[in-house]
């Protein structure tokens, strides 16, 4: 009897699958796409409505043939790659493919558990072809920015170089934020803090200067605040205003894409892109000892908070056995749809409260196993009773001026003995009475004279605007409407092998040519470089989804103003490529050689292209030989090289021998282990450390800057340490406590 063939994407999909689904169906993985634009070309015709020249993609031709051959053999096939427009497009090609289109249905799941998958197969649906071109507008609006603009930096500044619609936006916004920290000029100012007791000085506490004659105020230099400082002096401390009140917090909304990688990012240190491929495969499903393969948690491309009421359902009842009644609230938690959501699928949860990370910690590795505690730990909260604090804030007189002290201590932990959110997020709504969280104040009345134990004046400098990290990187692309939950990881990844953008610690920063090939886009692209028309494609390819734009139409609103702005830049861009001129001169027309960089690595050209196109093998002596370096394999000189990856330090002994390695910073510190120069090093994903210059006969390194000093405890070297608000000099000695201010 013919089997019902079932197409997912991934090999750990179908292995799920196959347990659920029994003997009457065959599972089989396409493995993600199977056609595309082709490669080598642009592969849309423009004058023909934008029509794409589709073509399998290599290397899939024996995994299509098997399909194919599978299909003419089933009874039905049910195409399931991923509930989103890149899966609805997978099934889309693949049915082209098959062309079985009587037998072909649709189906999707949000989880991919038994009951989710069976429910599927009895309702199956159609192909929905809004979705699917809603994809190729965004695929062929990538595709067209993409195969123009990238020809045109080749030949403006150099070759390699590429050009993203959505990417390039992001570089901006991270070039832009670097400029404003360039152009920052701090301002100084003081705050006055004091230390107060009503009695015993055991229980003394701080309070901060906030109003002058009732009105906030700025000291801005070290004359005012003496001038404040000795008036307080003078002045009797008497409360004037006591106010205590009893403040619920609640907890967060369940995780979205967005809220899930800036929390790995904050909390655990994943990028993006880790924490998209950890949750695909909690997602696609693991191998459980009782249960056998299942999928640990909902779908994790998704802007909706929305919960199915049968996990509320189950995740109350699980709070009432674990945690008690008191945890337990009334009524389930609903979270508001945000502005711009699409909502097309739950928010990220696991597919059971019941697999508790303990239940599931021996089939997961230990980074799948941290971030699957950070969604179940956080779904658990969102259904949890609220957190109660008790809130004291004391208002004390002293002459003219208010200092005011706060205080609150957690009366009831509720959602909190689970999860705790992140500084970031609790900022966004709480305000400063929470400064004072955790510190009991004495019993206070007004009009209590208090004791002044000190008066602390403190001079600070207002910080520049802090760089991007990821996390806070995706939330801004969010708050602006540049990208979608599917975009948010490729976006970090592309823009940092492309060069454009590098790791410091874990903040973003434009390197120069990310900076240059920035000015040239704005200057010469405004339109595609600017954030609101890159939220309003957004909006625009959501409006295909719904049915209510048509994707040519949408394509030729773009396209002819691109086309327009790309031929004018032909013309007015000005050219910056950095040719390195030698004393060589060509020998068909009389002018300098230049060194070039090409496909194949260097060569000399005459400077007169594009009418003189003599070149030249590029000999080991045209480069520039490094003093005193020689190579680590044979001995002969080092040189420095050029490349379309940048400059580098290669043997000139090449092409015998092919022995190469970067050119390392000095950052001007010692090695203490060997006296050797500390340099700046990148790992391959990019993060910067530093590590002897000898290594590897000397592996000293240290993720932290060093400095050119000594720790005054235990005379390790000091490093910079950087955080949200201020510079330290720390220890690198772990286990010396010692640190001081920058």
């Amino acid at each position: 009897m013919p089997k019902k063939l079932v197409i997912v994407e991934s090999p750990a999909k179908a292995k799920t699958l196959e347990k659920f689904l029994g003997k009457e169906f065959s599972v089989k993985a396409c493995g993600g796409h199977v056609r595309d634009l082709p490669p080598n070309r642009i592969g849309v015709n423009v004058e023909k409505d934008f029509a794409p020249a589709y073509q399998p993609i290599k290397g899939k031709k024996k995994i299509i043939d098997i399909l194919k051959a599978d299909s003419k053999k089933a009874s039905a096939i049910f195409l399931a790659p991923d509930p989103d427009r890149e899966g609805e497009a997978i099934a889309w090609h693949l049915s082209e493919l098959l062309g079985s289109e009587e037998k072909t249905k649709r189906i999707e799941f949000n989880e991919i558990t038994k009951e989710a998958v069976q429910s599927a197969i009895k309702h199956p649906r159609k192909i929905d072809m809004h979705r699917v071109d809603a994809q190729q507008a965004r695929r062929i609006l990538d595709r067209l920015v993409g195969y123009k603009l990238s020809p045109l930096l080749w030949k403006k500044v150099r070759k390699g170089l590429s050009a993203g619609r959505v990417q390039s936006v992001a570089v901006r916004l991270i070039s832009d934020r670097e400029a404003a920290i360039d152009a920052f000029k701090p301002e100084e100012y003081w705050t006055i803090m004091s230390s107060l007791t009503k009695g015993d000085e055991a229980q003394s506490f701080p309070a901060k200067l906030v109003l002058k004659k009732d009105k906030k105020f700025r000291i801005h230099n070290e004359k005012e605040a003496k001038k404040i400082v000795g008036d307080l002096d003078k002045a009797e401390f008497k409360v004037s205003k006591v106010t205590r009140k009893e403040r619920k917090r609640n907890p967060a909304p369940p995780f979205i894409t967005s809220s899930l990688q800036q929390d790995a990012s904050r909390k655990l240190g994943f990028t993006a892109k880790k924490t998209m491929m950890l949750a695909q495969k909690l997602y696609e499903g693991v191998e459980l000892p009782q249960e056998g393969a299942v999928g640990l948690i909902t779908y994790m491309r998704t802007d909706s908070f929305r919960i199915a009421k049968e996990a509320l359902a189950e995740a109350r009842s699980f709070i009432a056995e674990r945690f008690g009644e008191k945890y337990f609230p009334k009524e389930a938690r609903h979270y508001k749809k945000k502005k711009q959501a699409q909502d097309a699928h739950e928010a990220i949860r696991p597919t059971s409260v019941r697999r508790t990370p303990d239940v599931v910690a021996g089939a997961l590795s230990d980074d799948e196993l941290k971030l699957y505690t950070l969604i179940w730990n956080r779904f658990v909260a969102t259904q949890m009773a609220s957190a109660i604090l008790d809130m004291t804030s004391v208002d004390i007189s002293a002459g003219e001026y208010t200092l005011r002290a706060t205080g609150s201590i957690i009366k009831f932990d509720g959602f909190i003995t689970l999860y705790v959110e992140s500084e970031e997020e609790r900022q966004k709504k709480e305000d400063d009475e929470e400064e004072g969280e955790g510190r009991i104040l004495p019993e206070l009345f007004e009009n209590d004279v208090l004791k002044k134990l000190a008066i602390i004046p403190e001079q600070h400098f207002t910080e520049p605007p802090p760089r991007f990290t990821e996390a806070s990187l995706v939330k801004e692309l969010e708050q602006r409407g540049i990208g979608r939950p599917s975009t948010y990881a490729p976006i970090m990844s592309t823009i940092i092998d492309r060069g454009y953008v590098e790791k410091d610690g874990r903040a973003l920063k434009p390197t120069d040519l990310g900076r240059m090939i920035n000015g040239l886009l704005v200057e010469h692209f405004p339109v595609i470089m600017d954030f609101k028309f890159t939220a309003h494609m957004e909006d625009d390819l959501d409006e295909i989804v719904a049915g209510n734009l048509g994707w040519v139409e949408t394509l030729k609103e773009f396209y002819d103003p691109f086309k327009k702005n790309l031929d004018k830049a032909q013309v007015e861009m000005k050219k910056i490529k950095k040719e390195i001129k030698t004393d060589k001169i060509c020998p068909k027309c009389g002018k300098h050689l230049i060194i070039r960089s090409g496909r194949f690595g260097d060569f000399l050209a005459c400077s007169g292209y594009p009418k003189c196109k003599h070149t030249e093998n590029l000999k080991k002596e045209e480069h520039k030989e490094v003093e005193g370096q020689t190579c680590d394999v044979c001995g002969r000189p080092l040189v420095v090289k050029h490349s379309r990856f940048g400059t580098f330090l290669a043997c000139s002994g090449y092409p015998k021998c092919k022995f190469t390695k970067p050119i390392l910073k000095k950052i001007g510190v010692k090695c203490p282990m060997d006296g050797g120069d500390i340099v700046l090093r990148r790992t391959k994903t990019k993060r910067i450390f530093y590590s002897c210059g000898n290594y590897p006969k000397c592996k000293f390194s240290l993720w932290d800057k060093p400095l050119n000093e000594k720790c005054p405890k235990c005379g390790s070297l000091l490093v910079e340490k950087k955080t949200k608000t201020k510079s330290q000099k720390k220890c690198s000695d772990k286990t010396c406590d010692y640190t001081a201010e920058l």
